[in-house]
């Protein structure tokens, strides 16, 4: 039997123990550097056959599997939840050294199954939709930011753009973030800014609309404040930061699309209908090299869409998901299910007709409840068609996906 290196991850370090046939020979305190690591290594080339066991703890556990990826080592990361349900007992004891005993023990009594180390490119993109994701959280932030300043300064202006603060808008709200700026110009003269000083090449024809909107708001706004309060410098403040999200996130989109059009799925997932180029790089990033896993049931377990079933004496609780898997690929495919509902007309789509099926049937099912049926119908598609490499083909007779054999 190999030996076990159990750790147990805390924040810059982690306490490990060495185990063999069930007795322990060994144990120590290892700090996440070059002196800790370089220790943890000597342990590993005296072990037999070793693997090196830790749980998964977000960011302080990558420099462990960092580690063990370098040196070549067998590891298994696991899941917490899986862990403390293999591992819990009645006493509640809890430190560092018993955390990873438990550990070593747990591994001795139950089969886990050992980390495989995905290529860059899937590492690269889980990262990078991560990271987009928090520039968009960050947009939004500082969009709601910059509407409760401009409520001060010159609230009339958000009628100019009703849907979304774009690149236009900013240019607009940063050059007249009070009224005061726009008293005194002649619809010329403004006309003529607005169509020198914004990013998007206006039309004259435009810019005299917009010209004419703005003074007229100014003609109706009476401000909180005044044009040199701190209200203004805080909009203007606003509308850089914006500004520079925005741009930001438009590098990290087009970084994002060419990372994932190489790799084999990218085609595959892009020729269902209501795939876009994006949604397939961002389904790439959460979800990885889907061909991982054993079925489509784990891919439902990995993004948490797995029946949670209670059932005691007479009483059974209705069913709903587990929640429990990566809320971000969950968020991904029920936004994807929404974008196919609504893109209807475009394309055919099997999982758009299962959906007002299931909302037709003698029964009919509730909203949220036919989708994530829905989102479990794609995903069980999606992976069919990668393991057999082929696009994604609509068949009106049967209503299903088929195969398309000149792909």
């Amino acid at each position: 039997m190999s030996d076990v290196i159990a750790l147990d991850v805390s924040k810059n370090h982690s306490y490990v123990v060495w185990y063999r046939d069930r007795q322990c020979l060994d144990e120590f305190d290892c700090p996440h550097n070059q002196p800790g690591f370089k220790h943890l290594k000597k342990v590993i080339d005296a072990a037999n056959e070793p693997v090196v066991y830790f749980e998964a703890t977000g960011v302080y556990s990558r420099p462990v599997a960092r580690f063990c990826q370098d040196n070549h080592v067998l590891y298994a990361c696991l899941n917490p939840l899986e862990l403390h349900l293999h591992s819990e007992s009645l006493r509640r004891v809890k430190t560092d050294s018993l955390d990873a005993h438990k550990i070593a023990r747990s591994v001795v009594e139950n089969h886990y199954r050992l980390t495989k180390t995905g290529t860059d490119s899937y590492q690269k993109l889980h990262e990078l939709t991560r990271f987009c994701k928090q520039v968009t959280n960050d947009i939004k932030l500082k969009q709601v930011k910059l509407y409760t300043a401009l409520q001060q300064t010159f609230p009339e202006e958000e009628q100019l753009f009703t849907s979304r603060v774009s690149q236009l808008a900013l240019n607009v709200i940063w050059l007249y973030p009070h009224p005061d700026f726009v008293k005194g110009l002649s619809r010329t003269r403004l006309k003529n800014q607005l169509i020198t000083n914004t990013d998007k090449n206006l039309s004259k024809a435009k810019g005299l609309k917009y010209a004419e909107k703005l003074l007229e708001f100014t003609r109706l706004s009476y401000p909180a404040t005044n044009a040199d309060s701190i209200q203004v410098e805080e909009v203007r403040y606003y509308c850089q930061q914006l500004t520079a999200l925005t741009q930001e996130k438009a590098t990290l989109t087009k970084q994002l699309k060419l990372l994932a059009q190489p790799l084999p799925a990218f085609n595959i997932y892009t020729s269902m209908p209501g795939i876009g180029d994006l949604t397939a790089a961002q389904l790439l990033g959460e979800i990885g090299d889907i061909t991982r896993f054993d079925n489509a049931n784990q891919i439902n377990a990995f993004i948490g869409i797995d029946l949670n079933r209670y059932q005691s004496g007479g009483y059974q609780r209705q069913d709903h998901i587990n929640k429990r898997g990566d809320p971000y690929g969950r968020a991904l495919v029920y936004m994807l299910v929404r974008n196919m509902i609504r893109q209807k007309a475009a394309a055919p789509n099997h999982i758009v007709d299962y959906y007002y099926r299931l909302k037709k049937r003698p029964i009919p099912k509730r909203d949220k409840v036919a989708v994530v049926a829905c989102m479990n119908r794609t995903l069980k598609c999606l992976y069919a068609m990668v393991l057999t490499g082929t696009k994604y083909h609509y068949d009106t007779r049967t209503r299903s996906p088929l195969i398309n054999t000149e792909s």
